[in-house]
C-alpha cells in the first residue's frame, strides 16, 4: 500500500491514554500522528469523569443548603437552573478540550479530526482517504455505552453519553443498572429535584465491592430519596402522552421522563479494521494485549478501556505512558494493575483500595478486620442522618494492610492517599503507628485498634 506520509507512531484515539501516549512519545523524538473521530479529550473530559463530577458538585449544594441550617444559617428557598448547570458543563469541557489540542500541537503531534481504520500490520487509513505507514500502531478508542437487553422502545431510552446535555430536566428519572455509572447519577438527579427509581436485575449494588460498603451505600441512597428496586429487568419502553411507560418484569409499569440505561460498556473496537491484520480480539471485542500493551500482531498496541483490563482513565494515562517509554524511551515499562485506588461518586462516596473483605477471605490463610461506623461531626450539628463507614483489611499472617475501604465525605480524597500506603506494602502497626489528624473523620483510619473480626481458612 502506498502512503502519503510515514510517521514511527499512529494513535488511534485522542482520549486521555491516546494523547498521553502521543506526547511522551513525540517528546522521545518520535515522529506521531493521532486521529480522532469526535472531540479531542475521549470519554473522561467530554462524556464522563469531568462533566460528571460537575453535576455532583452542583447536586450536593442541596445537601449543604440543609444543612447549613443546623449551624446558624437562615436561607431563601432555593431553586436550580438546569440549562446553566449545562452550559457550564460545556464551557468547561470545550476549555479543556482544547488544552488537551493545544499540548498535542506544542508536543508537535499532527492530530488528524476523522476515523481512522487499521489497514495493515503497519498501516493506517483516515476516512478522507489519508493513508499513513506507521512503524508502531496504538489503538486508544476507549469503550462505549452497550445496552442490555434489547427490548421493545430501547431506542427510547438514553445512556450516560445524552444525559448531560437533555434539552429538559428529567422530574422523573429510571436508571437501569447497580454499578457506578446508574448510582452515581441517582445521586446527582434525586439531589438535583429528580424523583428516581434505580432498576437492576441482581439483589445487590455495586457488584465486586466490599459487602459492608455495598450496605452501607445501598441505606445512604434510600434514606436520600431514591427508590432502589433489586430483581427488576425492563421489558419494554413506549412513549405515551403523560411519558415514557416502561414495563418491568415484576408486571408493574412505571412512567418516567427518561430512562437512563447504564447496564455495561464494551470496547470500542468494532469496525477499525483489527480483526482483519490478524489482532486477537476477547469475546467482549477487547484487544487481547500482554504486559507491555502489545496485541498479537507485534507492530500494534492497545491502551485504555479497549483493552477491558482496568477502565480507569489514570490507569489509561499510566499505559500510554508506559507505552511511550517502552517504544521510544528505551525503558521497556509494564503497567501493574495491583492495588488500584478508585472511587465511587455517589453521595456519600465510596473510595477504596486493595481487596474487598470477601476477596482476602478467599485467598489469605488469616485475615483480620477492622471496621467502624459513626455520624462525622457535621452530621452530629446539622442533624443528618449520613454516617461514615470504614474498613481495614488484614493479612494476618504478615499484619500487611491489603486492603482499606471507606464509605462518606471525601472518601475518593482518602482513597488516592491510602493507595499509596497499600502500594507500599504497610502493616497494621505503619497504620497505628501514625499520628492522627485531628479532628477529622480521616483520623479513624489510624486510631482502629480492636480487630472487629479474625477469619481462619480452613486447610
Amino acid at each position: 500500500m502506498t502512503a502519503d506520509e510515514e510517521v514511527d507512531l499512529f494513535v488511534i484515539g485522542a482520549g486521555s491514554g491516546g494523547v498521553r501516549a502521543a506526547r511522551i512519545a513525540a517528546g522521545y523524538g518520535a515522529k506521531v500522528a493521532i486521529a480522532e473521530d469526535f472531540r479531542v479529550g475521549g470519554t473522561c473530559v467530554i462524556r464522563g469523569c469531568v462533566p460528571k463530577k460537575i453535576y455532583v458538585y452542583a447536586s450536593r449544594f442541596a445537601d449543604e443548603f440543609e444543612q447549613s441550617e443546623g449551624f446558624g444559617w437562615s436561607r431563601p428557598q432555593a431553586s436550580f437552573d438546569w440549562g446553566h448547570l449545562v452550559a457550564t458543563k460545556e464551557r468547561e469541557i470545550t476549555r479543556l478540550s482544547a488544552i488537551y489540542a493545544a499540548n498535542l500541537e506544542k508536543a508537535g503531534v499532527a492530530l488528524h479530526q476523522g476515523r481512522a481504520t487499521v489497514t495493515g500490520p503497519n498501516h493506517v487509513m483516515l476516512a478522507n482517504g489519508r493513508c499513513f505507514a506507521a512503524k508502531y500502531i496504538a489503538v486508544a478508542t476507549g469503550g462505549v455505552p452497550e445496552h442490555r437487553p434489547h427490548v421493545p422502545g430501547l431506542d427510547l431510552a438514553i445512556s450516560s453519553n445524552e444525559i448531560f446535555d437533555l434539552p429538559d430536566f428529567p422530574k422523573r428519572l429510571l436508571a437501569v443498572g447497580a454499578g457506578y455509572v446508574a448510582l452515581e447519577f441517582a445521586s446527582i438527579f434525586v439531589r438535583l429535584g429528580s424523583r428516581v427509581t434505580v432498576a437492576f436485575r441482581g439483589q445487590t449494588i455495586l457488584r465486586g465491592f466490599d459487602g459492608d460498603m455495598r450496605d452501607g451505600l445501598t441505606a445512604e441512597l434510600q434514606a436520600s430519596g431514591i427508590d432502589l428496586r433489586p430483581g427488576l429487568s425492563v421489558l419494554g419502553i413506549e412513549r405515551h402522552a403523560d411519558g415514557l411507560h416502561v414495563r418491568l418484569s415484576d408486571a408493574s409499569t412505571l412512567v418516567v421522563d427518561q430512562v437512563l440505561l447504564a447496564t455495561g460498556r464494551r470496547p470500542a473496537t468494532r469496525d477499525l479494521g483489527l480483526e482483519h491484520v490478524g489482532v486477537e480480539l476477547a469475546e467482549d471485542g477487547s484487544v487481547k494485549v500482554d504486559g507491555f500493551s502489545r496485541s498479537s500482531v507485534p507492530s500494534i498496541y492497545a491502551i485504555g478501556d479497549v483493552t477491558n483490563r482496568v477502565n480507569l482513565t489514570p490507569v489509561a494515562i499510566r499505559e500510554g505512558h508506559a507505552l511511550a517509554d517502552t517504544l521510544f524511551g528505551d525503558k521497556p515499562t509494564p503497567v501493574e494493575h495491583h492495588a488500584i485506588a478508585t472511587a465511587v461518586f455517589t453521595t456519600p462516596e465510596l473510595g477504596t483500595v486493595g481487596l474487598t473483605e470477601e476477596e482476602a477471605r478467599s485467598t489469605l490463610d488469616v485475615v483480620d478486620i477492622y471496621k467502624t461506623s459513626f455520624r462525622p461531626m457535621k452530621s452530629t450539628i446539622s442533624g443528618s442522618s449520613t454516617k461514615t463507614m470504614m474498613k481495614i483489611v488484614v493479612d494476618g499472617a504478615t499484619d500487611r494492610v491489603v486492603g482499606v475501604h471507606v464509605l462518606g465525605t471525601d472518601a475518593g480524597e482518602m482513597a488516592q492517599l491510602l493507595g499509596i500506603a497499600v502500594k507500599m506494602g504497610a502493616t497494621k502497626r505503619d497504620f497505628d503507628a501514625t499520628m492522627a489528624v485531628h479532628p477529622t473523620a480521616a483520623e479513624e483510619l489510624v486510631t482502629m485498634r480492636t480487630r472487629t473480626a479474625r477469619y481462619v481458612r480452613e486447610a
